[in-house]
């Protein structure tokens, strides 16, 4: 017996859901980016000046510093860089912009000729590229020629401020421990505890094995502690 095909179709509720991980990318490594800065940055400098001096009021100062230093910093960083990285965008919309105003079939049989390298066929490449100019020819050339989405350009405010809160997050926990336990094994094992922890979260919203991603950012950071209270135990018995 023969099935129309609108009885082939499957509805939409009974489809099939993939929730993928990849488009949480870049909000995940800049907030897993300034966690982690802000625990390492604040605890090395606090163990560094703990290895120098035995002064509490010192060790605090020195944290607190970092936090502020660093949150700026980070917030300043991601600022420009995002602006700069949407200034080259714009640009290159610009060109595009004028390009497909003064040779729109040339600018649509280069459309045509990227979807033909993706398999389609040149007369169904052609037709795509015919009915995307005539939806937002800009736009098509934006994301399919460019690589740039418009709707999801980087906002440069948005990205200073995340990376400002997420730093302020991260070294908050070794000046909490500092406050709790005067000696600087306490701020170690704080700092230790929450990269564990922020690697380990991280992994999980990305899709990535959190046992794994916990280990490297502990030895990374790990690392980095040490080659401070290295060079703060040096330099405080030399001055």
């Amino acid at each position: 017996m023969t099935k129309h095909i609108a009885d082939l179709v499957v509805p939409f509720d009974d489809l099939h859901e993939e929730e993928h991980k990849s488009h949480r990318s870049q909000w995940l490594r800049a907030a897993v980016l300034g966690v982690n800065d802000g625990v390492v940055s604040t605890a090395g400098i606090m163990v560094g000046v703990a290895t120098a001096t035995a002064t509490q009021s010192t060790i605090l100062t020195a944290g607190i510093a970092g936090l502020v230093a660093g949150a700026l910093s980070m917030a300043a960083g991601e600022y420009v860089s995002v602006s700069s990285q949407k200034d080259s965008e714009e640009a290159d919309i610009a060109i595009e912009k004028k390009s497909i105003a003064k040779n729109p079939e040339a600018e649509k049989a280069e459309l045509a000729s990227i979807y033909v390298d993706r398999g389609l066929t040149p007369a169904l490449a052609t037709k795509v590229a015919e009915q995307l100019h005539e939806h937002d020819a800009v736009a098509a050339h934006a994301r399919d020629e460019l690589g740039i989405d418009e709707d999801g350009m980087a906002n440069p405010w948005q990205a200073a401020i995340a990376s400002a809160t997420a730093f302020t997050f991260g070294a908050i926990w070794p000046i909490i421990a500092s406050l709790a336990w005067h000696n600087p094994w306490g701020i170690v094992i704080a700092a230790m505890i929450t990269l564990a922890i922020s690697g380990a979260i991280g992994a999980f919203i990305g899709g990535g094995n959190r046992w794994w991603a916990a280990t490297r950012v502990l030895i990374g950071g790990g690392l980095a502690m040490l080659i401070t209270a290295i060079i703060g135990h040096f330099v405080g018995t030399t001055l």
